[in-house]
């Protein structure tokens, strides 16, 4: 895999309020919910990658079932015991995070939000089984046109859009190709360093230690350090009625295919067949070197059997500059742009490790206890017991300790561990 290049922010359109999106839908009545299909394929070198795809899942939505998607690749390391857990508690425990009786659109505006403190409280579940595994995740939740993507790891996902341009919904947080991610461990408490040999030669990618991990984010990893946080980086975006194809894929395939040869390689396929050529070109291209596992999901229109296929365009200098977004933490240059407004509208991206951040301030009291809920766990907190994770110094201009969201004692000492403030080894749970 070639190095990530981090670009400054270029000319960009503004973001598009989700109410206004969600309402063009509903006056257009010629609009109709897209049909999602799929499909997955692997190879296993050690067995350790899983998936999970959930593509009939429900919620209640003005007293009726509201359906959507959840697609997810978990890679794990050192073990599969925190793949395994985070595949079957990591979505429970995102829902659980979102309030009850929420419209569509506080829904999915909750959802960013509830991915972190899903993810969050899937790390310290699982640290308190006192297990040393641990796993990449890519967590995709499709409802209707709005695709939200959380990720923590080098696992990819990536969006194949009808006007032939590739977009990267995810960040690799790989040491060696993220100068930000370096900075945060090593300002947290952690080392990063390339393994060294006889000779005081070193060798190979960067890594944190202790521990000797590539990665800065993942669920697990409990003899690592507390510096490689869970938080994972959110990103959500609208398709146009037009649809578009993700794949999502453990670093297998991107060690051995770019994010637009990925892309080229299976256009044209339906989504099961567009799976296995994609672990086939990996596997031409590479080999056999690690576990390979690959999910296709198309998002099209009711009427369309199979997403059809249309040519790469060529993308012009005035045309980067005019439909440029962001450039972040890409394969390259091109893979990384997102499509002309009107083929995918960007609705929310934030990536910060810090959880004061992306918790939001608007928690209210529980109205069934009158009581406030932990923003992680969703235990209530009695009346002083619960820690605001705005609180600090006692003297400090900083410290908020009345505002919220609010923490339990054992959330709050997990966010000070990840910040470096605290030493922190988890209560293994006998």
């Amino acid at each position: 895999m070639s190095k990530v290049e981090v670009s400054m922010t270029k000319q960009r359109p503004p973001l598009v309020p989700l109410g206004t999106l969600i309402g063009r839908e509903l006056r257009n009545e010629k609009v109709e919910k897209p049909t999602v299909k799929y499909g997955h394929a692997a190879l296993a070198k050690k067995g350790e990658d899983y998936f999970l795809i959930k593509p009939d899942c429900q919620r209640v939505l003005d007293n009726q079932l509201a359906p959507f998607s959840v697609f997810a690749i978990f890679d794990g390391h050192n073990g599969i015991s925190a793949a395994i857990f985070a595949k079957e508690n990591l979505l429970n425990n995102v829902l659980s995070a979102i309030p009850q009786g929420l419209s569509r659109e506080e829904w999915l505006q909750t959802l960013p939000r509830a991915l972190v403190a899903g993810f969050v409280k899937t790390d310290i579940e699982f640290q308190q089984r006192g297990e040393t595994s641990g796993t990449t995740v890519t967590f995709v939740v499709i409802d209707g046109w709005t695709v939200t993507v959380a990720s923590v790891g080098d696992s990819r996902c990536i969006l194949d859009t009808q006007g032939g341009v590739v977009s990267l919904l995810t960040v690799d947080h790989r040491l060696e190709e993220n100068a930000e991610e370096r900075e945060r461990v090593t300002a947290s408490g952690g080392e990063v360093g390339r393994l060294n040999v006889f000779g005081g030669n070193e060798v190979g990618p960067l890594r944190c230690w202790p521990g000797g991990l590539c990665l800065s984010r993942s669920i697990g990893d409990t003899d690592v350090g507390e510096f490689i946080v869970p938080i994972p980086h959110v990103k959500q975006v609208k398709l146009s009625n037009a649809g578009g194809r993700l794949i999502i894929a453990s670093d297998g395939i991107w060690d051995a295919l770019s994010s637009d040869l990925a892309a080229q390689s299976c256009r044209g396929l339906p989504a099961d067949l567009a799976a296995r050529l994609v672990v086939k070109e990996a596997l031409r291209s590479r080999g056999l070197k690690d576990d390979t596992t690959c999910l296709v999901v198309d998002i099209i229109p009711y009427d369309h059997p199979v997403l059809p296929p249309t040519p790469r365009k060529k993308q012009t200098l005035l045309n980067s500059l005019f439909f440029g977004k962001r450039f972040q933490n890409s394969l390259n240059k091109g893979s990384s742009k997102l499509s002309a407004v009107g083929v995918v509208e960007e609705l929310f991206e934030e990536g910060s490790a810090m959880l004061a951040e992306r918790l939001g301030k608007d928690f209210p009291l529980n109205s069934n206890s009158g009581l406030f809920k932990c923003a992680i766990c969703q235990v209530d907190q009695q009346p002083g017991e619960g820690l605001s994770v705005n609180s600090g110094p006692f003297f400090s201009p900083a410290s908020k300790p009345w505002e919220g969201p609010f923490l339990c004692a054992t959330c709050r000492k997990k966010k000070d561990a990840m910040e470096g403030k605290r030493p922190s080894r988890p209560t293994v749970t006998v």
